[in-house]
């Protein structure tokens, strides 16, 4: 069976997502061990309650983020992933681990990359007047947020908005868009190569796949 290892933050909601696919048969594989930079984040409850290793490991304990990554990286593959999946992960990565696992780690992020990458996109979205809004899937590299982009969901944006209505129209989104490239790189149809993401053989645009 194919071998996820999932990084958190936070609530863990995409996790949450990703084991229900998991479950269902939806994603072909499971996912082995989950881990935070925080000990107090929801996610690990829900990976606890899902049957799934789920690990802490603060920065404090660590002389830099090159020290961290290292052992998170030894952490990692002991569980032997297939893919390594950020979900929510808050941590900028180092070019190390980058290296160490590319073409094998994926990323959401709630805006229409290359629109706002980085921190607070939902209200970026909302002051600049924006009446489209959404969340991207993508490859990983040492760009932040920068990697090929591999599919995307747009969500309207209403004047009357607040930021968390906005938000939880977005997230929806990734609930469902997430654990299908999951899906699809588990399958053998997904890779990175030539700085760009390929389904199915075919390379796809810069906004990712297009279909309905």
């Amino acid at each position: 069976m194919k071998r996820l290892v999932v990084l958190i933050s936070g609530q863990g909601s995409n996790l949450a997502a990703i084991l229900n696919a998991c479950q269902q048969g939806r994603i072909p594989g499971g996912v082995a061990a989950v881990f935070s930079n925080k000990a107090e984040a929801l996610g690990l409850t829900r990976a606890r309650e899902a049957g799934v290793p789920a690990h802490a490991l603060a920065a404090s304990q660590f002389a830099d983020r090159e020290a961290f990554d290292r052992q998170l990286m030894q952490e990692i593959d002991a569980y032997a992933p297939d893919l390594v999946v950020l979900a929510g992960y808050m941590r900028i990565l180092s070019p190390a681990f980058v290296a160490h696992y590319a073409g094998r780690m994926l990323n959401i992020h709630p805006s229409l990359l290359p629109k706002y990458p980085g921190l607070h996109t939902h209200r970026q979205a909302m002051e600049n007047g924006d009446e489209e809004h959404g969340t991207s899937v993508h490859f990983v590299t040492d760009q932040l947020d920068g990697g090929p982009v591999i599919l995307q969901a747009k969500v309207p944006v209403f004047a009357e908005d607040t930021e968390e209505d906005v938000h939880a129209r977005v997230q929806h989104q990734e609930h469902a868009i997430y654990p299908l490239v999951v899906s699809w790189f588990l399958e053998g149809r997904l890779a990175m190569r030539d700085d760009a993401a390929w389904l199915d053989g075919v390379k796809l645009p810069p906004e990712g796949y297009a279909g309905e």
